[in-house]
């Protein structure tokens, strides 16, 4: 994770393990459970590590990896499956941008 990153979730195919960052265990179960199925069916899908984080200014960044040698990786599956998901899940993704901006940025500026 960069410094001026935050992870919201990932899922790892080599660990076989999901992730939900702790900042956001406040969110509706309904939304924790519809990223697990997001970031588990990704990386089921293609393989790798899949991650979603949010960039600098709070703006939702889709990433994904493969460990170096790992030749079962569909590289140009996960750039369509970024670009799928990005499309199908885009107010989901405003409304956790969103969610960042009120709840965590919020969060930050009361305790500076």
């Amino acid at each position: 994770m960069a410094k001026d990153s935050m992870v919201l979730c990932g899922a790892n195919s080599y660990e076989e393990k999901y992730y939900l960052g702790e900042s956001f265990r406040s969110l509706p179960q309904s939304v924790q459970d519809e990223l697990k199925i997001m970031c588990v069916l990704f990386v089921h899908d293609v393989g790798g590590i899949f991650l979603i984080e949010y960039d600098a200014e709070g703006k939702l960044q889709f990433k994904t990896e493969a460990a170096e040698g790992d030749y079962t990786y569909d590289e140009i599956g996960a750039a369509l499956k970024v670009k799928e998901l990005q499309r199908k899940k885009e107010g989901l993704m405003r409304s956790l941008e969103l969610y960042y901006q009120v709840v965590i940025d919020g969060a930050r500026e009361i305790h500076v």
